[in-house]
């Protein structure tokens, strides 16, 4: 087996994750409208403002295509998303390169078999508790928390302490 996680978060520079079961639980409420509603954790959106704030590259890759998710992210100051991704290495190895960023410095938090090639891919792979068994048997690390329920926030509030840049955001102000 490879590194440990808490080896690799030193060096992971990018964060990029799934939508539906990630940040999301994965239900969706079908209005008679067939409009589709899904809820977001405002824990998680706080660290993926926080991380964009720290310079940390930030993408969303998903095969969903709600407008009101995408709104939500670009309000959290991520410019980088990736709706309606059938094929989500495609959207990667794009990222990648417009970025130039070495995949092992990728953090990809993903919870079902569309996720498993990206995951396979990137230097951290890591997943919600509540995601598939498939998924968790690639992950170097396994949140305790479930998708939408704060996972994206375990990840990235780890790697931030680990690299000194978690605590920037507090001890100004509550000294």
């Amino acid at each position: 087996m490879g590194k440990n996680y808490k080896e690799i978060m030193p060096s992971i520079t990018t964060f990029i994750f799934d939508v539906d079961g990630v940040l999301t639980d994965g239900t969706v409420t079908v209005f008679p409208n067939g409009e589709l509603i899904r809820s977001m954790n405002i824990k998680d959106g706080y660290a993926l403002k926080t991380a964009v704030q720290e310079g940390f590259n930030v993408c969303i890759i998903s095969g969903g295509t709600n407008e009101a998710v995408k709104s939500r992210l670009r309000g959290l100051g991520i410019t980088d998303i990736y709706l309606g991704a059938h094929n989500k290495t495609e959207q990667l190895d794009e990222y990648l390169d417009i970025y130039d960023i070495n995949p092992e410095n990728v953090l990809y938090m993903g919870d079902d078999i569309p996720d498993i090639p990206v995951m396979k891919r990137c230097g951290l792979p890591t997943c919600p508790k509540d995601a598939v068994p498939e998924v968790h048997r690639i992950s170097a690390y396994i949140s305790q928390k479930k998708g939408g329920k704060g996972c994206v926030r375990d990840v990235i509030e780890q790697v931030l302490k680990v690299q000194d840049k978690w605590s920037n955001h507090f001890d100004a102000k509550f000294d």
